[in-house]
């Protein structure tokens, strides 16, 4: 929220249970005091080595907080928020003394503070220049009880891990629908995906991007986001599953589940879990399930029972299950609203939206190995019974 007390704005945020406040007494944007809030929740985060704040952390690095405060803003101006520059710096408890001289110090800080790129440091050099990325997919589907589907999106990232000398500047393309069409030069065969929704990493151009849809950056040091997309057309669903289950009477419930992989026979699929809801008041033996692949076990503390695979194959047909639960009767039954079926799974090498990296330019003198990977995961896969 935003209040306005005598003349003073308090723009309010909570993060964890710990409430931040900044106070500015002139008319500036909103938005730049709330990201650099958030910003200062993850710098303290990092620089703390906790996943979340509270009171405890706060009393117990008080005296850190405040020198964090003393650098990263002079005179009501954010300055830094870069955990590596300023780790390099600030150095307090177990962290070891950077050998040199304390102006040297003093002048890189300044110069990393003032400096076009804060987020890189200077004078980087590796024997070996290499370039990791990953392409981490989450796949969110619901289904309606007759198998259409009621909703599906792909929330992906592109995670980034470099280790190059010097301050390249790299390009990073993909087969961005737009990109394409505006490039006369780029093979048609070339299938281009519709990307609904992206946020980049601070490094990257916008400029250069809103003009020729080109990604160019210059990387931090190590381990970054790169980017975040989110798409809604053409999702390509890793597995299909048909689910019948009926009520017989008052006392059974039957089951009848199989699953279909539905990615390349060259691939497969690693800890696949399959949640089937069943009734509170329900009961099931093990003779009761049986399975044709993984194995399936009732859970009475989650009311499901749960049919896991270590591996599952693109080459199989498929997998099914065959299940039988008895319901025990109370005093005042309450009708079973059904839940859906849950899925979690991880394929690699495999992109539900299609989207694959084209390339990726290092303008150097020097040609760094270059790896890709691809995840897809499970986000919310339910199907309605």
């Amino acid at each position: 929220p935003i209040v306005r007390i005598d003349g003073v704005t308090f723009l309010v945020t909570q993060c964890d249970g710990i409430y931040l406040v900044g106070t500015v007494s002139e008319n500036v944007n909103p938005t730049l005091v709330f990201e650099f809030l958030f910003a200062l929740a993850k710098l303290f985060k990092e620089y703390f080595n906790v996943q979340k704040l509270s009171k405890e952390v706060i009393r117990d690095n008080f005296v850190l907080i405040y020198e964090l405060l003393d650098e990263i803003v002079d005179n009501g101006y954010p300055q830094l928020t870069s955990t590596t520059i300023l780790s390099k710096f600030i150095k307090m408890g177990t962290a070891k003394p950077q050998d040199g001289d304390d102006t040297k110090l003093k002048g890189k800080l300044t110069k990393a503070i003032t400096g076009v790129q804060d987020w890189r440091p200077t004078g980087l050099v590796y024997q070996k220049n290499e370039i990791y990325i990953d392409v981490l997919e989450r796949v969110n589907l619901l289904l309606s009880q007759k198998g259409g589907v009621l909703r599906s999106d792909v929330s992906g990232s592109v995670i980034m891990k470099t280790c190059l000398s010097g301050m390249p500047t790299c390009k990073f393309g993909l087969n961005d629908k737009v990109r394409l069409e505006r490039n006369p030069n780029s093979k048609r065969n070339t299938k281009g995906i519709v990307i609904d929704d992206i946020t980049f990493h601070r490094c990257v151009r916008l400029g250069k991007f809103d003009q020729d849809r080109t990604i160019s950056f210059t990387p931090p040091d190590g381990e970054f986001e790169l980017m975040k997309y989110r798409i809604t057309s053409n999702i390509s669903l890793p597995f299909k599953l048909i689910a019948i289950v009926n009520e017989r009477g008052r006392n059974r419930v039957e089951y009848d589940i199989e699953i279909k992989p539905n990615f390349s026979e060259k691939l497969f699929a690693t800890n696949v879990l399959v949640k089937i809801p069943v009734p509170e008041n329900a009961t099931a033996k093990a003779k009761q399930i049986k399975v044709k692949g993984g194995k399936a076990k009732y859970h009475p503390t989650h009311n499901a029972i749960v049919w896991k695979f270590k591996r599952f194959p693109g080459t199989v047909d498929g997998y099914r299950l065959q299940a039988e639960v008895n319901r025990l009767h109370s005093v005042q039954e309450k009708p079973w609203v059904r839940p859906p079926i849950l899925l979690e799974f991880q394929v690699p090498m495999y992109c539900s939206s299609g989207l694959h990296v084209r390339f990726l330019q290092v303008l150097e003198r020097y040609k760094p190995t270059k790896w890709v990977r691809y995840i897809t995961q499970a986000g919310a896969y339910q199907i309605r019974i």
